[in-house]
């Protein structure tokens, strides 16, 4: 597994356990959150200070983003419909 894929996986899965879903987590960072997925893919590569800025929004320490540990790949649905569910329960 790539560098770009653990670092997105990582994220996915801080970013999952935050509770919020892409749209408005990376809202809060004034950025596409398109782009930010691909970054949750892995596809592209991050700086070092924009890892910082998410890691300190989360509450993580940034070491965590390189962790290559496979069971945070997150398969659970959606955050938001998750939330819809909850709403119209």
């Amino acid at each position: 597994m790539t560098i770009q894929k653990i670092v997105g996986n990582n994220l996915k899965y801080y970013r999952f356990q935050s509770g919020l879903s892409q749209e408005k987590f990376y809202e809060k960072f004034g950025l596409s959150y398109k782009y930010l997925a691909s970054v949750e893919r892995g596809e592209v590569n991050v700086t070092i200070d924009f890892l910082d800025k998410l890691a300190k929004s989360l509450k993580i320490d940034i070491r965590e983003f390189f962790n290559p540990d496979e069971t945070r790949i997150i398969t659970k649905k959606r955050i938001d419909e998750k939330e819809d569910n909850i709403i119209h329960s």
